[in-house]
């Protein structure tokens, strides 16, 4: 019997994919068995379809009652989840109610009142309401944390808690991540109850596309004009991550005085601003998409040919989580890292388990080609191939920071 099968008739119905992922085949039975799990799945596995049909089949849209909480790191992935879910209850009586920052508090504290079904929120407005004792969780059965890498971390982990200890009896504990470290796991266990412990590899995965992992040498400087470089590749959609929101802005209105096809997403912006840019990159206006990593987490977006890591990433989860928003659904794609001199070392560590060595590439006449100055300036010159901007400026040149000389002095008298 398929996963599927065990759930309602109503739920089949609506099911109207070929067939179900790996997560779901494992995770949808133990979530109807009241399972407790912790599980680690790749971005775009199908990890929201794994919990959210299970909590469908549970909850009763009959009762007056929150009886599931799922809890989200960032407004996008929350929304996003709500989404999914009222697409799957339409026709039902059973309501979703979000709760996130930057949307109207009193409006939310009213919807309440109705005690939705469900509940998704950030843990910052979820804390806010629950402790203003708006946001009733006693009889919350089933609790999700997505992105639980993050959701666990030091951050959030006391906020966290209180929602488990607020809620049922006996409920149940989902947690879930494209990555989960040692650390993560002890933690979650601690809050849970004999867990089931699921893990699906790439490999796993129904229709993995092949992914290139490349790093350019760049100065640091020369970073920004990189990006708008590469915003006028004809069908690249790149989602850019750098490590924080200043460099977001910085490059945004750099990027924007030069007319780049560019838009940006961080945790400052409004909630119609945040709508405003991922439409305009879903709708292909915008070519890149330049984004922390808190602002773009668990997005859904399909057809992402590029992930670039403007800033090199901290850890090799960072890493793994960000180059997993390219090559799925069966495309190909490309895992470019704009690399300077001093965070080579930190790169190298980061990609040394990958299935293949990244390979090096360097903007020559225009494109993005595979090599370095030495091998490209050996090859032949094609004078009728011009740079591939418009804006008269000479092609550009990748410069490479270089460790300074060690400088001797002699003794002075």
């Amino acid at each position: 019997m398929s996963a599927i099968e065990l759930l309602n008739e109503t739920l089949q119905n609506k099911w109207s994919f070929e067939s179900e992922m790996k997560i779901q085949q494992e995770m949808i039975p133990a979530m109807l068995n009241g399972k407790d799990i912790v599980a680690e799945s790749p971005t775009g596995s199908g990890k929201t379809l794994a919990y959210v049909l299970p909590i469908l089949n549970k909850v009763d849209g009959s009762k007056k009652q929150t009886q599931a909480l799922i809890v989200a790191p960032s407004q996008e992935l929350a929304m996003q989840i709500v989404e999914v879910i009222r697409e799957w209850t339409a026709d039902t009586d059973i309501t979703v109610q979000q709760l996130i920052g930057g949307a109207n508090s009193a409006r939310q504290i009213e919807k309440l009142k109705k005690k939705p079904t469900i509940v998704v929120g950030t843990p910052g407005r979820l804390n806010e309401l629950a402790r203003g004792g708006k946001l009733k969780l006693k009889d919350v059965e089933t609790i999700v944390l997505d992105e639980c890498d993050q959701l666990l971390s030091r951050e959030y982990r006391v906020v966290v808690k209180s929602f488990i200890d607020s809620a049922a009896w006996g409920r149940q504990i989902v947690v879930v991540s494209a990555t989960i470290t040692e650390e993560i796991e002890l933690v979650a266990e601690r809050l849970m109850h004999e867990p089931v412990r699921i893990k699906i590899k790439p490999e796993d995965m129904v229709k993995f596309g092949k992914v290139v992992h490349s790093f350019i040498k760049v100065e640091e400087r020369d970073k920004t004009d990189f990006l708008r470089r590469l915003s006028n590749i004809e069908g690249l959609r790149g989602l850019a991550f750098v490590n924080n929101i200043d460099q977001v802005l910085m490059k945004e209105t750099k990027l924007k005085y030069r007319d780049a096809p560019i838009v940006t997403l961080h945790s400052d912006m409004k909630k119609e601003e945040r709508k405003k840019a991922l439409d305009a990159f879903r709708k292909g206006e915008a070519r890149i998409l330049i984004a922390t990593d808190i602002a773009a987490r668990g997005l859904d977006i399909t057809g992402v040919t590029h992930v670039v890591h403007v800033d090199v990433p901290r850890s090799v989860e960072q890493y793994t989580h960000r180059s997993g928003r390219t090559g799925r659904a069966g495309a190909d794609g490309e895992v470019i890292t704009l690399l300077s001199y001093r965070d080579e070392k930190d790169f190298k560590k980061l990609t040394r388990d990958l299935p293949s060595k990244p390979v090096q590439k360097i903007w020559s006449q225009g494109a993005l080609v595979e090599g370095n100055t030495k091998t490209i300036e050996k090859a032949p010159k094609n004078n009728s191939q011009k740079d591939a901007n418009k804006d008269g400026k000479k092609p550009y040149k990748v410069k490479f920071d270089k460790p300074k000389e060690k400088r001797t002095f002699k003794k002075g008298k």
